[in-house]
């Protein structure tokens, strides 16, 4: 298992964050719960992605394009470079992955990638950068993978998505406009939201969540539904019933870095 850093605000609140992927799997507000599903069949171990948190998509998502599925970024040990406390309270860690002989056999590209989570008040902030450290620009793809624990997906709605078109995985890539005011669940939900709004709403029967975001132009909605979860081995069975994922992304419109430019996107959890 990777090196595990606990981060605790002077309010109490908590997140943990695994060296291995950056990788965001709890957190915990003030007083409060998990907001954070992790499935307790992930596996923590080299060239293995953990099942829930916040995996890092980088540089591809999914299989949109020759890499391995989602790339290599959330299932690489990153360097853990400071951890610090702000003024207001809350703590800061920086994490670090540059390109290395590995990434470079995968993904032949001199880059600099920064992730920050902060942790404090209400709400959980991750902050992403890359940086194009080579003599060749790039392009790329890119996602927060979110999942969000839940106490019942099928009364779990998603609000602000309404007018916006996005592509159905789930139902052969087609393309939709977005006809609801309130995106609800049941059975598989797999869809990317294209130019989507820097704020979203997660609504449950007695808690709701604000998501925000900026430096991403889309979001993933994504819960795999009864039959697809029982085929994941490092997924409970039921597991599906207690996570959706709303991911923030770039992947209509891949990122194209110059020589020397950087890209910064954050995506924050605010209760």
């Amino acid at each position: 298992m990777s090196k595990l850093l606990k981060l605790r605000a002077s309010d109490g609140s908590i997140a943990q964050v695994h060296a291995h992927g950056a990788h965001v799997t709890s957190w915990i507000p003030a007083g409060g719960a998990e907001r954070l599903f992790l499935s307790s069949k992930s596996e923590f171990r080299l060239g293995a992605a953990i099942r829930g948190g916040v995996p890092i998509i980088f540089p591809q998502f999914a299989a949109e394009g020759p890499l391995l599925k989602h790339g290599f970024a959330r299932i690489t040990a990153w360097q853990i470079m400071e951890v610090v406390d702000t003024p207001a309270g809350s703590q800061t860690a920086r994490f670090e992955l540059q390109d290395s002989s590995e990434t470079q056999a995968l993904w032949p590209h001199a880059f600099r990638a920064e992730f920050l989570v902060t942790v404090g008040g209400p709400a959980l902030t991750l902050h992403l950068t890359i940086n194009n450290s080579g003599s060749q620009p790039f392009d790329f793809t890119v996602a927060l993978h979110t999942y969000l624990r839940v106490s019942d997906v099928s009364r779990v709605a998603v609000a602000g998505l309404r007018g916006l078109r996005y592509r159905d995985s789930a139902h052969g890539n087609t393309m939709h406009t977005e006809q609801q005011a309130d995106i609800t669940f049941q059975g598989e939900v797999d869809r990317i939201y294209f130019d989507t709004p820097s704020e979203l709403s997660v609504l449950e029967a007695d808690r709701s969540l604000r998501i925000r975001s900026q430096g991403f132009a889309d979001t993933v909605i994504w819960n795999p539904g009864a039959e697809k979860s029982a085929a994941l081995k490092d997924m409970e069975s039921e597991g599906y019933k207690r996570m959706l994922c709303v991911e923030a992304a770039n992947i209509g419109k891949p990122v194209h870095l110059a020589p020397g430019q950087q890209w910064q996107g954050v995506q924050e959890l605010h209760l």
